[in-house]
């Protein structure tokens, strides 16, 4: 399919902020709500401790919002002729992330880089990168049965896999499964064979056995030898093939049986977070009236960021919970509304891409929180603190304001 690929002046030249029809307002009046919300628990979360981690979310939010008004205003097929380059980048990104003395070291993962006193995750840029990749390529390959699509398939798996092998290196298990979900979606509607989806479930189905008899190998090992699973991590992972940290495998036993986790071990933060959401109420505890994140239960670690939704159940209760889910279901509904709006398949791919990542992020971000699924640390958008996943947020959501911006601009 041609596509007309406008100059950088071409692109600027339709801006046309007056008109009406130009612009989605509801996606971005709803991010400024959420960001409020995210500012003012983040702030709640803290208010004991000597963080203000609140005010620097703002100083991020600035940055969110210039960059949110910045790739609207660019045509999002302009992207076509940087896509490959902006790739690269975060290619090389997430290679000097994980080379020793360069990437900085949280928690037992080295994730970030730190520039000066700024630091980011090259995670964040790189999930952008795949996203915009997947959309090139389904949009200039044909795609139809396994057979025609071979080629596609492989050139997906490449420029997929690198990173996710990388991201995994760090390791950053969370920000690895959000992008599956988000590229078979793409896959999906680009009308793949049906075959190779039932292939893809076979293959999860498998994993997910594997991970399991890997957990009770796991399980075994830790109790024969006499090993805790607070004090002695690490001493099962070098006995594994499998690309997981003890600490990861101490969320998955959380999750299938807290008893067994130490009370002050991995278990601990879920059982708090189910007491924040369980005590809430209908109307909650009241702003900053919380007494899990105020009193330290609920680790001020987590309580600002993994843990969000639990300060925010907690303190305004179910009205408050329904109120932020609701606010995001419009949000994944407008960009639904918007892929269906896009006039090229780019656009669509751009704008469903951007929507699942989303409801990913959001379903397992609030699941976690409640013990439907294991703790992974995936973040809430726009309301968890954290500057390079808010950016990535804010960008994700300009490049489908922009899809919208310019649906009707085909020469």
């Amino acid at each position: 399919m041609a596509v007309n690929l406008r100059t950088p002046v071409e692109v600027f030249s339709v801006f046309k902020l007056t008109t009406r029809e130009r612009w989605d307002i509801g996606t971005p009046l709803i991010m400024a709500v959420l960001s409020v919300i995210g500012v003012a628990f983040i702030y709640s979360a803290q208010l004991n401790s000597e963080r203000s981690s609140w005010e620097m979310q703002i100083v991020w939010l600035i940055g969110g919002i210039v960059t949110y008004v910045g790739v609207s205003l660019v045509d999002y097929r302009f992207w076509l002729r940087i896509v490959h380059w902006f790739y690269a980048a975060c290619i090389v990104l997430l290679i000097l992330v994980i080379l020793p003395g360069v990437g900085t070291e949280v928690y037992g993962a080295q994730r970030w880089l730190r520039v000066g006193p700024i630091g980011f995750q090259p995670s964040d840029p790189a999930k952008i990168a795949v996203l915009l990749v997947t959309a090139t390529i389904l949009m200039r390959e044909k795609v139809g049965t396994i057979y025609q699509s071979l080629g596609v398939l492989g050139k997906l798996a490449l420029a997929v896999g690198i990173p996710m092998f990388l991201i995994l290196l760090q390791p950053d298990l969370k920000s690895v499964i959000v992008l599956p979900p988000m590229v078979f979606s793409m896959l999906y509607v680009s009308r793949l064979s049906t075959r190779f989806f039932m292939g893809a479930l076979a293959a999860f189905t498998v994993v997910v056995g594997i991970v399991a008899w890997d957990s009770a190998r796991y399980i075994n090992f830790m109790e024969e030898n006499g090993y805790s699973y607070a004090r002695d991590k690490g001493v099962y992972q070098d006995h594994s093939w499998l690309p997981l940290r003890d600490y990861q495998r101490n969320r998955i036993i959380t999750f299938i049986d807290p008893d067994k986790i130490e009370p002050l071990g991995a278990g601990w933060n879920l059982r708090q977070s189910l007491i924040s959401v369980g005590t809430g109420g209908l109307l909650g505890k009241g702003w900053t009236e919380g007494t899990q994140a105020q009193l330290g239960y609920l680790p001020r670690a987590v309580a600002h960021n993994d843990f969000i939704f639990s300060v925010i159940a907690e303190e305004k209760g179910l009205l408050g919970s329904l109120t932020v889910l609701s606010l995001f279901g419009l949000m994944l509904f407008n960009g639904i509304r918007i892929a269906g709006l896009a006039r090229d398949r780019f656009g669509t791919l751009i704008a469903l891409g951007v929507t699942v990542l989303f409801s990913i992020h959001v379903f397992v971000n609030i699941a976690m929180t409640i013990g439907l699924v294991p703790i992974t640390g995936i973040p809430l958008p726009f309301i968890s603190y954290g500057g390079s996943f808010l950016l990535s947020c804010c960008l994700l959501q300009g490049l489908v304001q922009s899809v919208y911006r310019f649906r009707k601009d085909f020469t």
